[in-house]
C-alpha cells in the first residue's frame, strides 16, 4: 500500500471545516444571553480542539490497527454502556452520563462509532458468505447488546442511531432484500409487544407528539412546547432571517437545548432558510465524500467502515432536522459539526480521522 498525500481527502476537510465554524457562530449565539448557558461556548472551542487532534492522530494512524484490537474495544464499549446504567447521571430523563469530575462522559456517543469497527471488522472476515444466516445473527448481536443497553437509559435516539447503522452496513455487507423482509416480518410482533407493554404512557406520547402536539400533550408538558416553538423559530426567519445573534426565540430563551437539540431552528431562525439550506448542503456533500470514500476504499474492512459513518451522519442529520420541523419525534440527538456536546463532538471528528485514514490508504502496492 502506498500512502499519498494528493488521496488526502480536501473537500471532505473542507466542509468539516466550513461546519466546525458554523456550529460555533451558532453555539455562540444559542447560549449568548442565557445565564445557565454561561461558559458553553469556551467549553465548545475546547472541545473541538480535542475533537481535531483525535481527527488528525487517526488520519495518521492505518484503521486496520483496529481490526485487531476490536474484541477489547467491543467489550470495553458494552461495560462502559452497563456501567452507565449503576452510576450514570440522569439528565432530560435519561441516565447517559458519567462524571468524571471535571465534566461529564457520555459512553453512547463513541459506542456508535466503535460499534461500526466492530461490525466492519466481523462482516470482513465473512466477506466470502456475509447473507448466511449464521452471519446476519451474529451481526444483530453484535449491535443488540448496545442497543438495548442504551434503550434502558432511556435513550430512543441514540437506539435509532444503532439500527440505521446496522441496516446501512448489512446492505453494504451483502445481506440480501429476502432476508430483510423475513427479518422485518419477524419483528413487528416484537415491536408490538415493546410499544404496549414496555414503553410507559408518556414514553408513547413523546414519540406521536410530532404528529399533532396538542392532542398528545395538551398540557405542553411532554414536548408539545418544544415543537410549537421549534416551529415558530423556522417559520419567522423567512428568507434570510432576522441575523446572528439578533433571533427573537433563540436570545429570548425560549427553546429548550437550543444549544444542541434544537440549534437547527435557531440557525434558521437567525439566518433564515437560505443559511438553513447551506448548512444542509454542506451536511450532505460531507456525507456524500464518507460514500465516496467507501466506494474507493481497498479493503471490505475500510469500505464498511465509511458506510457506517456515512450511516451514522445521515442518522443524525434527518432525526435531528426532521424533530425541528416536526416531521420525525423528539428523541433529543445532536446535529453533526453544529450542535454542543462533547462527547459527540469528539466522535464525529475522530470518524472523519477514520475516513481519511481509510482514503489515504486505498492505494495498493505495486510493482
Amino acid at each position: 500500500m502506498v500512502k499519498t498525500w494528493r488521496d488526502y481527502n480536501f473537500p471532505l476537510l473542507l466542509c468539516v471545516i466550513i461546519l466546525l465554524g458554523f456550529g460555533a457562530a451558532m453555539v455562540y449565539s444559542a447560549t449568548l444571553r442565557d445565564p445557565l448557558t454561561q461558559g458553553y461556548f469556551s467549553r465548545h472551542l475546547v472541545n473541538l480542539l480535542v475533537g481535531c487532534a483525535a481527527m488528525a492522530f487517526l488520519t495518521t494512524l492505518d484503521y486496520h490497527v483496529f481490526e485487531a484490537w476490536i474484541v477489547p474495544f467491543y467489550l470495553g464499549t458494552v461495560a462502559l454502556l452497563g456501567l452507565v446504567l449503576v452510576i450514570g447521571q440522569v439528565s432530560s430523563g435519561a441516565q447517559s452520563w458519567i462524571d468524571l469530575g471535571i465534566r461529564t462522559f457520555q459512553p453512547s456517543e463513541p459506542a456508535k462509532l466503535l460499534v461500526i469497527l466492530a461490525l466492519a471488522a466481523y462482516w470482513a472476515r465473512n466477506e466470502r458468505q456475509p447473507s448466511a444466516w449464521r452471519v446476519v445473527m451474529v451481526s444483530l448481536v453484535l449491535v443488540g447488546i448496545p442497543t438495548a443497553l442504551v434503550f434502558l437509559q432511556p435513550d430512543f435516539g441514540t437506539a435509532m442511531v444503532f439500527g440505521a447503522i446496522w441496516l446501512a452496513m448489512a446492505l453494504a455487507a451483502g445481506v440480501r432484500w429476502h432476508q430483510f423482509a423475513m427479518l422485518f416480518i419477524v419483528a413487528i410482533p416484537a415491536a408490538i409487544y415493546g410499544w404496549t407493554h414496555v414503553l410507559q404512557p408518556y414514553q408513547r406520547a413523546r414519540l406521536l407528539i410530532f404528529i399533532d402536539p396538542l392532542k398528545y400533550d395538551p398540557d405542553l408538558k411532554q414536548g408539545a412546547w418544544n415543537i410549537i416553538q421549534s416551529l415558530t423559530a423556522i417559520g419567522s426567519g423567512g428568507l434570510t432571517g432576522r441575523g446572528w445573534t439578533h433571533g427573537l426565540l433563540s436570545q429570548g430563551n425560549y427553546l429548550p437545548v437550543q444549544y444542541s437539540d434544537f440549534i437547527f431552528a435557531i440557525t434558521s431562525e437567525e439566518l433564515g432558510f437560505v443559511g438553513a439550506a447551506l448548512l444542509l448542503v454542506f451536511l450532505g456533500i460531507t456525507i456524500w465524500q464518507a460514500l465516496s470514500i467507501a466506494q474507493g476504499a481497498r479493503d471490505s474492512f475500510g469500505r464498511l467502515i465509511a458506510v457506517g459513518i456515512a450511516a451514522m451522519l445521515l442518522c443524525h442529520v434527518l432525526v435531528n432536522v426532521g424533530m425541528n420541523m416536526s416531521i420525525m419525534p423528539i428523541t433529543g440527538i445532536p446535529l453533526p459539526f453544529i450542535s454542543y456536546g462533547g462527547s459527540f463532538t469528539m466522535t464525529t471528528l475522530a470518524a472523519i480521522g477514520l475516513l481519511q485514514s481509510i482514503a489515504l490508504r486505498r492505494r495498493r502496492i505495486t510493482f
